[in-house]
């Protein structure tokens, strides 16, 4: 058994799992997962540049997460940063100040390195049911970007594009520094046209169609299948495992797409910090939803965090 500490700085969110991994049975038994929506990505796609303001989010969270990891006296701490982080010319101040508060230096991964993380963390579970058919793709929709691996217990293949949430959102929702709400029609078709382009390039490498079972993960996934399933406030019991139909995903987007801010921060299961950027993921939900002909995705809470601790906990193994 090892006690792990991972993180995971995406391009709207950080998130902590402290964890006892036991590599004898397969399992993760969670301490602590905690997240904080820190939008280190704000402006990224437009400047190229980590904001100040971005850095010092991100930091703070970092510093209430090192206490954290203290206090449960993780052995190992792996930290992985993702889009965002990629995408910067400022990366370098990013990386030092994370090394200062953690103690580590984190792990500016390749997109393709971010998608079998994913893949590892959401199918450890499922790789022994019966009851899903074999290949899974695994579509983990991020803030800068969406990964996709199709696999059975191994990966197969894997790809990472640039459609996320906070990158849609701010590329075509956002006007003299406000968001459009709601959004114009126009503007939600400039939005399918760039998921529509991102899924050509990521059938170049990724036989989408082929895959039995699609697998989502991360918050606009989550928070999808939260508001489907009615929930009054996030349940990641209730979540984890669901099932949602394509029905429900193109109800859901289009209801978001119509929405008002007031009307979508009126939803109790969607987090203050995902109100300006879950129509622009349900979105990407359902073109990928679309495009694989798939009619349901099986909802995971498990995916690239989960993935980096058995990372960690078997670094020396």
């Amino acid at each position: 058994m090892t006690r792990v500490a991972a993180i995971d700085c995406g391009t709207n969110s950080i998130r902590l799992l402290v964890a006892d991994a036991d590599p004898a049975t397969g399992r993760l038994t969670d301490l602590d997962r905690r997240m904080e929506i820190v939008r280190l990505g704000q402006g990224v796609d437009r400047t190229g540049r980590l904001a100040p303001e971005a850095l010092e989010r991100t930091f703070a969270a970092c510093r209430v997460y090192a206490a954290a990891i203290e206090e449960l006296g993780a052995e190992k701490v792996r930290f992985v940063a993702t889009s965002a982080s990629r995408d910067a010319e400022n990366s370098e101040t990013f990386v030092q100040g994370v090394l200062d508060i953690l103690g580590v230096e984190p792990e500016v991964i390749s997109g393709d390195q971010e998608a079998q993380l994913s893949f590892y963390g959401a199918t450890k579970e499922l790789s022994g049911s019966d009851h899903l058919e074999r290949p899974f793709l695994v579509v983990d929709i991020g803030g800068g970007s969406t990964e996709f691996v199709v696999g059975d217990d191994e990966v197969r293949a894997a790809r990472s594009v640039d459609i996320g949430c906070v990158r849609m959102t701010e590329r075509h929702l956002v006007r003299d520094g406000a968001v459009v709400d709601p959004p114009t029609p126009e503007r939600v078709d400039a939005i399918r046209a760039d998921i529509a382009a991102a899924l050509d390039l990521a059938e170049e490498t990724v036989p989408l169609a082929d895959a039995a079972t699609l697998v989502g993960l991360a918050g606009t996934v989550t928070t999808v299948a939260a508001v489907a399933l009615g929930l009054k406030e996030y349940d990641g019991a209730a979540i984890h495992h669901s099932r949602i139909s394509l029905e429900q995903v193109r109800e859901i987007a289009e209801r978001l797409c119509a929405s008002t801010h007031a009307e979508r921060a009126a939803i109790p299961a969607i987090h203050p910090g995902r109100v300006d950027v879950i129509a622009s993921g349900a979105l990407v939900l359902l073109a990928v939803m679309e495009r694989t002909g798939a009619r349901e995705v099986v909802v995971s809470e498990h995916d690239i965090l989960d993935g980096i601790a058995w990372h960690a906990a078997l670094d020396d193994e």
